[in-house]
Order: structure tokens, then C-alpha cells, then sequence
């Protein structure tokens, strides 16, 4: 197993850079958010990777974090998500924002990413949603009593403001200190009444 590459940025190509580690060229497949991390060419690099081995291929990819290749890992877990649409998932955020879209239930994030359909970010977030460990996500523990996983009132006031267009870090915000004991309606009037 290949676990990092530590060497100087070859090339840099569309949706993969070249690594030279002792004069031998590793290339390995990023996601944009990595890309955007990597240096230019010429500089040194640090890349993580995991080697993904088919019967017809071997498949090095790289990541700029830790916390990005274990979730490429828990994409690949998932029926129907292959490395490439692991890493398109992981191009459209950072890994902390995108384990938050999975703690939060969030499908419409999860569906736009080309080749993923709504019933694929379904079950993407219904099998993950557990393993990803929402306080850790949070950054810190909840406000008392309030979900963001989709359960109970804030939940649903939350999945109400996405469905409004509202981006799901505003609703996180609006959403911090509500009451878990209110009604869905009001949660959701005072959350629109709290913006601006």
C-alpha cells in the first residue's frame, strides 16, 4: 500500500499531479479542493493517498488532509459511489463542510454533484450520517437539546430552510439557538425573521 508521496510537484494537469518522489513520477487523481492545495510545479509536496485496485487497473489517489481521504474512504463504502464520484463529492467542499451536508441530511448539496441523483444522495447520508459522528462535526457540542440530524423540530425547520434556497451554513446559524420544543412552523418564522 502506498500511504503518502514526498517530493517535488511534477505536473499538474487537470484532475491529477505528478509527484516526483527519487526521480520516479507518481501520478495521482485529486479533487479540486486538493488541486487548489497542492504548490506549483517545482515546489516541494506532501500528498496522502490511497491506492484503489481493480482487476483491469491501479488507481493512485491524493489527498491534502487526512480528514479527506478518510472520507473518500466512506464514499467508496457506499453502494453505487466509485472513486471517481467519491472525488467529485469531495471537489464541491472541503471534507469538514461536506461531513456537516452529511451530519445536516443535506440531499440537495449531495445531488448536484454530477453522476450522484437524489436516491444515491439519500442512502449517501443514510448510511453515513452515523459514521461521520455529529458533535465532532459541529466543531463542539450542540446547543441543548438541538438536532441537526434531520429528527425533532430544529431538524426539520432546517430541511424547511433548505428547501427555500436557504445555503445550509446561514440555516445552521439562524437555527443554533432554537428551541428543540417548539413547533416547526414557529422555529421556522423566527429563523426567516433572523435574517439580514
Amino acid at each position: 500500500m502506498i500511504e503518502r508521496l514526498t517530493g517535488v510537484v511534477a505536473a499538474k494537469g487537470t484532475d491529477g499531479v505528478v509527484i516526483d518522489v527519487g526521480g520516479v513520477g507518481f501520478l495521482a487523481e485529486v479533487s479540486a479542493v486538493t488541486m487548489r492545495d497542492v504548490p506549483s510545479v517545482g515546489e516541494p509536496c506532501l500528498l496522502l493517498t490511497h491506492l484503489h485496485v481493480r482487476e483491469e487497473a491501479m488507481q493512485l489517489f491524493g489527498f491534502s488532509t487526512e480528514e479527506e481521504r478518510e472520507l473518500f474512504r466512506l464514499f467508496l463504502g457506499v453502494s453505487k459511489i466509485g472513486p471517481k464520484l467519491a472525488l467529485a463529492a469531495l471537489s464541491c467542499r472541503r471534507a469538514p463542510d461536506l461531513k456537516r451536508a452529511l451530519a445536516a441530511g443535506d440531499v440537495a448539496l449531495f445531488s448536484s454533484v454530477p453522476g450522484i441523483g437524489k436516491k444515491t444522495a439519500e442512502r449517501l447520508i443514510l448510511e453515513l450520517r452515523e459514521k461521520v459522528g455529529e458533535q465532532a462535526i459541529l466543531g463542539g457540542p450542540l446547543p441543548a437539546g438541538a438536532s441537526f440530524s434531520g429528527d425533532g423540530s430544529v431538524g426539520l425547520a432546517r430541511a424547511a430552510l433548505l428547501e427555500l434556497g436557504m445555503a445550509p451554513q446561514e440555516a445552521d446559524r439562524l437555527l443554533a439557538n432554537a428551541d428543540p420544543e417548539a413547533p416547526v412552523e414557529a422555529i421556522v418564522r423566527k429563523a426567516l425573521g433572523g435574517r439580514g
